[in-house]
């Protein structure tokens, strides 16, 4: 029951931002008989409690009017009037002090062009703020907060609003008949052969053409080659590997040597000192000869 609920108060605040331009965060403004049924059912956070019925951060406001008729009821009312204080304020200006009804309405206004959400229990204000277009009404039973769906005659205006801003206001239909007319005017002007006399070949082809030009750029459409070669491109040297470098291998020291041999022209050659070996017996050094 309780997403239920939630679906509904979503679906009628969607209607209220999309239709009227209510933004986050939504403005509440409390009468005192709002104020009054939290405080008898014991509601911990007032905007904790709004908050979750709207789905969004709040602001609640009162007035100096709502805050005045409070202290007028007497110590019954004092709490309520304590916490009244601690809310914002609307401005509301009257010369002289209003009753909590008539300062709201004027608050309101016709429009309800400050978006404020209207918390009260009073039956009388919300049955009246029903045939106000913009004007959500929230109220309280027993330890629950309700969002009122918008009336009928609400939908009736939005739709009506709808259709006008799909036709044509007779301001705009005046601008576009003089727009029009003016063209209708430029065009006989520069057909009539009084103006291009004696000079056909120089000033009317060039302003047609110019004209062609002018219609074509405002369209979008320029001249361009209808078929045009393709020609060879460089590869692109970010997408290509790099060469690698091979390493020469390392000579031998005879190697070296024999090419410094062959760049000296065979001068300073070294010879190969070569080792004689003995095929006979080994010598003892031991043994001396007899």
């Amino acid at each position: 029951m309780r997403v239920k609920k939630q679906k509904h108060h979503r679906r009628s605040v969607r209607f209220y931002t999309a239709c009227f331009g209510f933004r986050e965060p939504f403005k509440i403004l409390c009468d005192g008989t709002f104020i009054h049924h939290l405080l008898v059912n014991k509601t911990k956070s007032a905007n904790d409690a709004l908050s979750n019925i709207l789905g969004s951060p709040v602001k609640l406001y009162t007035t100096r009017c709502i805050l005045a008729e409070l202290k007028s009821l007497g110590d019954s009312y004092s709490e309520t009037l304590q916490a009244a204080r601690n809310l914002f304020m609307a401005r509301c200006d009257h010369e002289r002090r209003k009753s909590a009804v008539g300062c709201i309405e004027e608050v309101v206004g016709e429009n309800n062009a400050e978006h404020f959400f209207i918390a009260t229990q009073d039956t009388s204000i919300r049955e009246k703020f029903r045939e106000v277009p913009g004007v959500p009404v929230i109220f309280g039973l027993r330890n629950s907060l309700f969002l009122e769906p918008p009336s009928a005659f609400q939908r009736q205006f939005v739709k009506s609003t709808e259709e006008e801003r799909l036709h044509m206001t007779e301001m705009e239909y005046k601008m576009i008949k003089k727009k029009e007319k003016n063209k209708l005017e430029a065009k006989v002007a520069t057909d009539s052969p009084d103006a291009h006399e004696g000079l056909v070949d120089q000033v009317v082809v060039p302003e047609t053409v110019n004209l062609r030009k002018v219609r074509r750029k405002t369209l979008g459409v320029t001249d361009k080659a209808k078929f045009k070669r393709k020609k060879a491109k460089a590869p692109n040297p970010l997408s290509c590997k790099k060469k690698k470098i091979r390493d020469q291998p390392s000579l031998s020291s005879n190697q070296e040597a024999w090419l410094q041999d062959d760049k000296d022209g065979g001068k300073g050659r070294r010879k190969r000192n070569r080792k004689r070996r003995r095929s006979g017996k080994s010598i003892n050094p031991n043994t001396t000869d007899s």
